[in-house]
């Protein structure tokens, strides 16, 4: 189904691309046991990393992380807060020792700031990923699937597919789908592949858009994949899905179901997410070394509790 039948002239709410049936259907093709994927990122196995060091030719590394910002804005109502605690103004300038010192804090999950969500951020049906309780998740932390499953940080073969630059376009309007066949023609257009255990980032546009068009409110409005390419990320064995924005289409392609690709890639996948990247900085590397596949290095923060960091990713090529 084509991505215009989402969008009717009228003023009325776009149509779901995807009924809850259809989407129920996938949902249960996918869906890995208890044993299975707490770990898309057990695909990472230790002769995967080896290979994937063997990616790195120029020994430059690049930023996949937008700078966190402090400001209010359409799509981030809640910014992240940033103060100096010390020194005070009248000590900075005085004789002998002084530390400058910060404090930081944010909504890991917004809609603006490039942040990693682990296992235990989406319950669909009263369940986490592989079946655990949502009672696991309370006020104190989550118990289970939290963040600190990757405090080694996750390391492997990083694969950029650009759609913009496949549809010849600077940008994916919001509301637009990436479709398991761009996946595959941007395989085809890049010569790349993306294989077992690969982290795969998939490009909408949504920060350059951000950049050149100013905010809006991504919330209601942005590109992202449709549901059903999920089952590429499934054939494929991928570890770790990115994106420069959400992943997830809004409006919601599914008919009752917000945020469907959440719900197929980390709660019935087990894949961990990473929302609200950049690769401005990474595409122009890109072309110039005519490659579209690298060592990633990932580290999200020790917080042994919680349903996703701030991260920063690293390309090296």
């Amino acid at each position: 189904m084509g991505a215009a039948a989402n969008r009717p002239d009228d003023g009325r709410p776009p149509r779901p691309l995807q009924s809850r049936a259809e989407f129920t259907a996938l949902y249960r093709r996918l869906a890995r046991p208890a044993a299975g994927a707490r770990n898309a990122s057990a695909a990472l196995t230790p002769e995967l990393v080896r290979a994937a060091a063997g990616e790195v030719r120029l020994g430059r590394t690049v930023t996949m992380a937008a700078p966190i910002e402090t400001r209010t804005a359409p799509d981030n109502p809640q910014p992240a807060g940033h103060r100096l605690t010390s020194p005070p103004e009248a000590e900075a300038g005085g004789e002998g020792l002084h530390f400058a010192t910060d404090r930081f804090s944010m909504n890991v999950h917004g809609d603006a700031d490039s942040h990693l969500d682990a296992l235990c951020h989406v319950v669909y049906d009263g369940t986490l990923h592989g079946g655990v309780p949502a009672g696991t998740v309370t006020a104190e932390g989550a118990t289970a699937l939290s963040v600190d499953l990757v405090r080694n940080g996750i390391v492997g073969r990083g694969v950029l597919l650009d759609i913009p630059r496949l549809r010849g376009v600077p940008w994916l309007e919001p509301g637009d789908h990436v479709t398991a066949g761009d996946l595959r023609a941007a395989e085809a257009a890049q010569r790349v592949r993306v294989g077992a255990g690969d982290i795969l980032l998939v490009r909408v546009g949504h920060r350059r858009r951000r950049i050149e068009a100013g905010p809006w409110d991504a919330a209601r409005s942005r590109a992202g994949l449709h549901p059903e390419a999920v089952e590429f990320l499934a054939e494929r064995r991928v570890a770790v899905l990115g994106s420069d924005g959400n992943n997830d289409t809004a409006p919601s392609p599914t008919e009752g179901v917000d945020f469907p690709v959440h719900v197929l890639g980390i709660h019935a996948l087990g894949l961990y997410f990473m929302d609200y990247l950049q690769f401005e900085d990474l595409v122009p590397l890109c072309e110039e070394a005519d490659r579209w596949s690298f060592l990633c290095v990932v580290a999200p923060l020790r917080l042994p509790a919680a349903t996703g960091s701030p991260v920063n990713p690293i390309a090296i090529l």
